[in-house]
């Protein structure tokens, strides 16, 4: 009952895991780390997509009633997103140990699989954060929003909340956007902290790769 009510709460994350999961079982390859990566980019990338046409195709309206019907288990789920995707950050870590004996195109080949994988995780943490703010943002009411543009915008859509979790990804801060309530507050703070863990691994990697290519 409660997986149905997950499925039912959260199609788009239910689908594009269910994906992830039947790719990791079926790819052709016998590393363990390298199956579940290969399932962890497709169920990532299938997932941005669904969210990439649910912010071009839904109204605030339509914002609002999917901002409900996610409500529950809204929590858990950011959560197990955010360390599946801290996880994976570690997987690539292990890969990239792994290939310091490759050369030539099976070395690029390996980097480029890296920064796909690096890149997939963190947009996949700055749109689950998205639609997190648009939760807590329409679960109040209108004369208290816990998010205040600065163009007094009180109908948000997707990209206004994407606005808003990129920037604090980017910047760890919320440029012109203010921040009201404890709670949301709480999930700025965590998001920040998060997005500084990427920040600095995506540097790590970037040295990684370029002494790599370099030496």
């Amino acid at each position: 009952m409660a997986f149905y009510r997950l499925t039912r709460t959260h199609p788009r994350l239910s689908l594009a895991t269910g994906a992830g999961l039947l790719s990791a079982w079926l790819v052709p390859v016998s590393d363990p780390v390298q199956r579940l990566l290969a399932g962890w980019n497709i169920g990532v990338w299938l997932y941005l997509m669904l969210v990439l046409w649910l912010s071009c195709t839904a109204s605030p309206a339509k914002v609002r009633k999917v901002a409900h019907s996610e409500d529950e288990n809204a929590g858990l789920v950011l959560l197990t997103v955010c360390v599946a995707a801290i996880a994976s950050l570690v997987a690539v870590t292990l890969q990239l140990v792994s290939s310091r004996g490759l050369q030539g195109s099976a070395l690029t080949a390996h980097y480029l699989y890296t920064g796909f994988t690096v890149a997939g995780s963190w947009l996949l943490i700055g749109c689950i954060f998205s639609l997190h703010y648009a939760r807590l943002f329409y679960a109040v009411k209108a004369t208290a929003p816990p998010l205040r543009f600065a163009d007094g915008e009180t109908q948000p859509d997707y990209w206004d909340f994407h606005y808003v979790s990129f920037t604090i990804s980017v910047a760890v801060q919320t440029s012109d956007v203010g921040v009201a309530g404890s709670a949301m507050r709480r999930v700025v703070l965590a998001h920040s902290l998060v997005g500084f863990v990427f920040n600095t691994a995506i540097l790590g990697f970037t040295i990684n790769i370029a002494a790599g290519l370099l030496g």
